[in-house]
């Protein structure tokens, strides 16, 4: 029977030639393995935590020096007498060398690929010694540099284009340049005599939702042996079997047929369950004797990439369907959620991965700048329902095509697609992160019509990779949708055509700097990067700082650290300036800049989740904001801190991608009686409002709209109205002049200050989806000195948590909650606007007796 062990004791390391911190000859112990350099080196106390102050430069030299680890086993006799005996290393970071007994076995180069190394003949019973000596990727990667040429990029050192690691190592516009090294993955000793080496499971569901089901598997050696195939249902109870299958080569096939009703079907979250099959293979030998055993889960599901011409609007769809239902993807982008690996446990991806689903999304974007993330990550998105789209760890640069590069991309390629195309909750896999846009930036050779070339001689060759060798692995190895790029438009078009393929949409925060308003303007079929910045919890911020209480301003020096962004400051002051009157001390400027962001992501989806009106009319058909992670304590994009501190755009955009939502605009139409005379006009200002309803069934519901002034605390203007939400689509409601606001003729006539609350309200009276329009930009606005705000705090039925009451006589914007203390609370809403006669509950947790606080606009901080 085949045997592993995991080698995960006795492990030692060194620095080659030594230096400050180890010594020449110095052997550290190893805390715990699997393991990087950095990781150790923390545990020991032996440098300064990079997450805090400028420390992160006090430990470059770490990833430019040379690592030696080691470790002694002990071999039995039974596991030498085995026919074969394998060292197997999971992930090695990045380029080591592999020495078993004095004796080299293996050079490695790519962070991405395993290896196994049959080593019978070289290991001895009893003691044996492995040693892995580990250069620096960086050095290296200025070393092949200089051989192959230099090459463009956005983010990071040019030399992390020729190295095959994690890219975000070299530093990103939202992360540190650190330099990880050392045994990141599991290594394990192997004994066997037959093994399963490869299992590959074809479910393939019918549009009646049938499945054929066929089974391949291939052993590790030629072998007159018998396999069995069952497949068990999600209790583990057989469903359907073959056995007595004669190997008489390395591999064999057994195939089902499986009838729509037999089989449970894989939806997304919100869509319907998430049953999980598997398969076992057993092999015996011909006397029956258990050679190997070994199960793989599945799920069955049907999903396609449509990609329709539309009704009434130029181009095509880019949307997912899922067993015949067309989804609205709303969701997030992930990058590594560490810039140390090997600190990310099960529990802590199950902890960010349930905050999406629990913020209402439905989708996560594995970006192309980090890892092909751990079988965990995967196994928790098909348990709860999250539909991945898989990015090849290539990111935002002019990557080579050289032969050694290419060959090993494409086992790097082989070996994750087969590791990852089980999982159902994968749907999509993407060549590379924004390389066709650094194509197009630097006018490369790039001819969209050329389905024909090689491309390796061109200015492009990596084209090469993303058009010939990746999409050749998919097709061969898996049934998943492969996409050549995000963003990539095809149909002959380039990456920033709003009307096919996917989009990412900069031109808020970079590009032409457009205000968040815009985002109806900027939408895309399928917007799958987009984002605003925001500073984390002050409770981070404090983290970073490390007590320097000098630093504690948004203009020091640590903060400018915090934040790598280009032009950061220009770009935050811009989006405040324009729309907040806003103070600068730290609090408040945590504050403002997390309204401000919750403003412009709440309102990108409202706007694009508008633009799914049912089919032949997705014109927007998903949207994945940049991005719901970090991977150290620091002010970027990131709705959800490092710590896991959700920022108040994640409640904004949970409410906005909830079942049931209700949304406004409104718009200033200017008419010239006289169309020669400028100073003739009419200012009328309209209302439109739309219900959205994610559910396969039209709801039924009752449009209540009420308009406030937000000066004069007595005047009040309300109308209802019987609507039928349209089932998995946005319905237009009402249209017409905004309540209470008279037509002007001068621009002189300040227009006024109308609040309008729309609430959908089911037939028991209970609130379905809510929405506050408020005039812009909120600068101009006058907020009156008492909104009568109260905040009453009750213990919850549920034990755990209190209950809290938020109430006013005054409409009131942004409401953050806060206590004071070290602890956190954890609050199941924030960036709330309140109206009278509309109080809303929040629940917290953790509050342990401390009294709520409020912010909000106009509390006389600003």
């Amino acid at each position: 029977m085949a045997h592993a062990r995991e080698l995960n004791e006795g492990w030692t390391f060194t620095q080659v030639g030594g230096g400050e911190v180890v010594k020449d000859g110095e052997w550290l112990p190893v805390q715990s393995f699997p393991t990087t350099v950095h990781v150790e080196l923390l545990k020991l106390q032996k440098i300064p935590d990079p997450f805090i102050g400028l420390r992160e430069w006090d430990v470059q030299w770490v990833g430019e020096a040379e690592w030696v680890f080691k470790t002694r086993f002990t071999v039995s006799d039974e596991e030498i007498d085995a026919e074969n005996v394998d060292l197997v290393f999971d992930g090695l970071d990045t380029f080591a060398t592999v020495e078993l007994n004095g004796e080299k076995i293996l050079n490695t180069d790519n962070q991405f690929v395993s290896h196994r190394v049959p080593v019978k003949d070289r290991l001895k019973v009893g003691d044996n010694e492995l040693t892995l000596t580990f250069a620096s990727a960086f050095r290296k990667g200025r070393e092949i540099e200089q051989q192959h040429g230099k090459l463009n990029l956005w983010n990071g050192d040019s030399s992390r284009l020729h190295v095959r690691k994690a890219q975000y190592n070299y530093g990103w516009d939202w992360g540190p340049v650190l330099m990880t090294v050392g045994p990141w993955k599991p290594i394990r000793l192997e004994t066997y005599n037959v093994r399963i080496a490869d299992i590959d499971i074809r479910q393939k569901v019918d549009e009646k939702l049938g499945a054929n089901l066929d089974v391949a598997f291939e052993l590790s050696s030629n072998s007159q042996s018998i396999a069995s195939v069952s497949v068990k249902d999600p209790e583990g109870r057989i469903l359907i079997g073959q056995s007595n299958i004669t190997i008489k080569s390395e591999r064999a096939e057994a195939h089902f047929k499986l009838s729509a009703g037999v089989l449970e079907l894989w939806y997304p979250v919100g869509y319907g369950k998430q049953p999980i099959y598997s398969v076992e293979i057993q092999i015996t030998d011909k006397d029956g004797h258990l050679l190997d055993r070994k199960s793989q889960k599945f799920a069955f599901r049907r999903v396609r990439v449509v990609q329709d011409e539309l009704e009434d609007q130029e181009g095509r769809t880019f949307l997912f369907e899922v067993n015949n239902i067309r989804i609205f993807c709303g969701g997030s982008n992930w990058i590594p959620a560490d810039s140390f690996l090997t600190r990310l446990t099960p529990d802590k991806y199950r902890r960010w991965l349930q905050l999406l689903v629990e913020g209402n999304q439905n989708m996560i974007r594995v970006w192309g700048g980090g890892i092909y993330e751990a079988d965990a990550f995967y196994d928790i998105c098909d348990e709860l329902g999250i539909m991945v789209w898989q990015d090849f760890m290539f990111g935002c640069g002019q990557y080579p095509a050289y032969d050694s590069f290419t060959k090993s991309v494409e086992i790097e390629a082989e070996q994750n697609v087969k590791r990852l195309r089980h999982h159902p909750s994968i749907v999509i896999f993407a060549g590379n992160n924004e390389d066709y846009q650094i194509a197009e930036s630097l006018k490369l050779e790039l001819d969209y019509d050329d389905e024909k070339s090689d491309f390796r001689k061109t200015n492009f060759p990596a084209r090469y990779i993303y058009e010939r060798l990746l999409p050749s692995v998919v097709e061969r190895l898996c049934d998943i949708h492969y996409h050549r790029s995000s963003p990539y438009s095809g149909f002959g078009k380039p990456t920033t055509d709003r009307n096919y393929g996917d989009l990412h949409q900069w031109n808020v925060w970079h590009g032409s700097q457009e205000p968040w308003h815009n985002w109806d303007k900027l939408a895309g079929r399928f917007v799958s990067e987009f984002g605003m910045e925001g500073y984390p919890n002050i409770r981070t911020v404090d983290y970073w700082l490390g007590g320097d209480q000098s630093e504690r301003y948004p203009q020091s020096r640590t903060m400018c650290n915090h934040n790598k962004a280009d032009g950061f400051e220009r770009r935050l002051e811009l989006y405040l300036v324009e729309n907040f009157k806003h103070a600068f001390d730290i609090e408040s400027y945590v504050y403002y800049t997390q309204i401000m962001q919750a403003e412009t992501l709440a309102s990108a989806y409202r706007l694009w989740r508008r633009n799914w009106k049912g089919k032949g009319r997705e014109y927007t058909a998903g949207a994945l904001v940049w991005q719901i992670n970090d991977c150290w304590p620091v002010t970027s994009w990131a709705i959800v801190d490092y710590f896991l501190r959700p920022k108040p755009a994640y409640f904004a955009i949970k409410r906005e991608l909830a079942r049931y939502t209700v949304g406004m605009a409104r718009t200033e139409r200017k008419t010239f009686p006289d169309p020669l005379s400028a100073a003739t006009f009419a200012i009328e200002t309209t209302l439109a409002v739309w219900g959205t309803n994610s559910t396969l069934e039209p709801k039924r519901a009752v449009l209540e709209v009420t308009a406030f002034d937000l000066e004069v605390s007595d005047w009040r203007e309300r109308f209802v109205k019987d609507v039928v939400l349209a089932p998995n689509a946005a319905t237009e409601l009402w249209e017409g002049t905004l309540p209470g606001q008279p037509v002007r003729t001068k621009l002189s006539e300040v227009p006024r200050a109308i609040v309008v609350s729309a609430r959908l309200l089911d037939a028991d009276g209970n609130v379905l989806g809510r929405y506050s329009n408020w005039p812009e930009p909120y600068k101009y606005l006058h907020f009156p000195a008492d909104v009568g705000l109260q905040i009453v705090v009750t213990p919850d039925t549920d034990r755990t948590r209190d209950r809290v009451e938020l109430s006013a006589s005054r409409p009131v914007k942004g409401i953050v909650l806060e206590v004071e203390g070290q602890e956190d609370a954890h609050w199941s809403n924030q960036a709330i606007d309140l109206v009278p006669g509309d109080p809303q509950v929040v629940f917290v947790k953790g509050l342990g007796g401390r009294k709520v606080h409020a912010r909000y606009l106009g509390d006389g901080s600003a």
